[in-house]
């Protein structure tokens, strides 16, 4: 019993606090407020019929190529007579969306909702369905921008996720299992979390409001409504809510939409340099303390780094007071950073300290459309890697992006994946590519990484 009756307290206290948040403040000094809208017990029900209007589901399709693995033998294909025509599968994938225009009807989520997409639907909390076309995506921070037709739409304004603090109340909602829009209720558990898997910057707010499968691209909101997260990912043994989720803050969604609305690219800033981690026996040969900073390997000519006085074997240890533990570290800074922002870099040199200023300028990558190489490559856009995979040890070229239908499709590549040889040949850049197919090759043995992993693939 004596459980029991703690429990109630608590829950009694937990409710008088989400109404002193909703309700104006009492007359009387420091007291709390018996009642909201005639009802005995608060409710955070007046505020959700504001926000789910907004929230939306989002369902999208992929028409995916299924090979056989006989079909590259050329002996198999002729001897059963198999057709070379492979077999199509569509895969679906369910997630949410928040309405931030109604006026335009845009619709932010998170990337990995609609990546690859052939097709793409919404459903409104009325009920609508509506066709959804993409305006634009960032792998680097898993949002997505998608438009819907703007009629009878409602949208949720977006707060400033700066002010955020340990402790404050929120509440996330969203499709999770495609079950339908669900609300649940939490805390701000910790802030500027990063360090997740498969997600490029990272800065995300913690939270312990049930976030499951489905969740993604749903909205996370303070008590007066306003959209202060896109929730993206949960940390699970299990696959299910263990209490650990997390969202994009506000800003740097808002961020990353401006930016795709004005360019359909998000464009950040590098110092122009790569490093890798401190092991123990690089550490001691430096004499640092290992997991404290990360080792400047390469400094690009011209660039920001080797302008300010950068050099390979240097250890940056912050970015503008910020502790740089890992070349991860150093990524998500500079990734947070708006181009052209001069940033304070601290450096260990031979047992000195020194800080060092330079301005982070844009990435300059060359990309082209791979049919000008070759006809089997129709479709298929091309681009020179960032440093960020340079830092992983890879080199090769970007496969950015893939019509559709399109003969590279056919063949299987996907966007995301890494040409890293042609012919069992390694291949450093673009113009490494141009090089070897300017010999017009009759076949073509293309080495991809997709993921964390390695294959061949023919193109005949």
């Amino acid at each position: 019993m004596r459980g029991s009756t703690l429990c109630c307290t608590w829950m009694t206290a937990l409710s008088l606090l989400f109404a002193a948040q909703l309700a104006p403040l009492p007359a009387r000094a420091g007291a709390l407020p018996a009642a909201l809208d005639g009802e005995v017990l608060p409710s955070l029900a007046p505020m959700l019929e504001k926000v789910t209007p907004a929230v939306v589901n989002v369902a999208s399709k992929r028409t995916v190529q299924v090979r056989s693995p006989f079909m590259d033998d050329p002996f198999f294909r002729r001897f059963f007579a198999m057709p070379d025509i492979p077999r199509e599968r569509v895969q679906q994938s369910l997630g949410s969306g928040v309405i931030v225009d109604a006026a335009r009807g845009y619709v932010l989520t998170n990337n990995h909702v609609i990546e690859n997409a052939d097709e793409i639907e919404v459903t409104l909390a009325d009920g609508r369905t509506l066709e959804a076309t993409r305006v634009g995506t960032d792998p680097d921070t898993d949002v997505a921008v998608i438009r819907i037709p703007a009629e009878d739409l409602a949208a949720l304004p977006l707060a400033d996720s700066a002010g955020l603090r340990v402790g404050d109340f929120v509440v996330a909602v969203g499709n999770p299992f495609g079950l339908g829009q669900t609300v649940t209720g939490g805390l701000v558990s910790a802030l500027g979390r990063s360090g997740l898997r498969g997600i490029g910057v990272q800065n995300f707010i913690q939270t312990d409001a049930s976030i499951n499968p489905g969740n993604s691209g749903g909205a996370l909101v303070n008590l007066r409504g306003e959209l202060i997260g896109i929730n993206t990912a949960i940390f699970s043994p299990s696959g299910g809510n263990v209490g650990i989720g997390f969202a994009i803050p506000s800003n740097l969604a808002r961020d990353v939409m401006r930016q795709l609305l004005a360019f359909g690219e998000v464009k950040r800033g590098t110092l122009g340099l790569s490093t890798q981690d401190l092991d123990q026996e690089l550490a001691t040969a430096l004499g640092v303390e290992p997991g404290k900073g990360a080792v400047v390997t390469r400094v690009a000519a011209g660039s920001p780094a080797a302008a300010a006085g950068i050099k390979p074997g240097d250890v940056i240890s912050a970015i503008d007071g910020k502790p740089v533990r890992s070349r991860a570290d150093l990524a998500n800074l500079e990734g947070l950073l708006p181009v052209g922002s001069t940033v304070r870099v601290t450096l260990l040199r031979e047992g000195a300290t020194l800080t060092v200023t330079a301005a982070l300028r844009a990435v300059a990558l060359r990309k082209l459309e791979a049919t000008t190489l070759d006809a089997r490559l129709d479709g298929a856009r091309l681009a020179d890697i960032e440093a960020k995979f340079r830092d992983r040890g890879l080199s090769g070229v970007l496969v950015s992006q893939v019509t559709p239908g399109s003969r590279a499709a056919g063949y299987g590549i996907a966007p995301g994946d890494l040409i890293t040889a042609v012919n069992q040949r390694e291949i450093e850049d673009l113009a490494a590519l141009e090089a070897v197919l300017a010999a017009k090759p009759r076949q073509v043995l293309l080495t991809l990484v997709r993921g964390r992993q390695g294959f061949y693939l023919l193109l005949e």
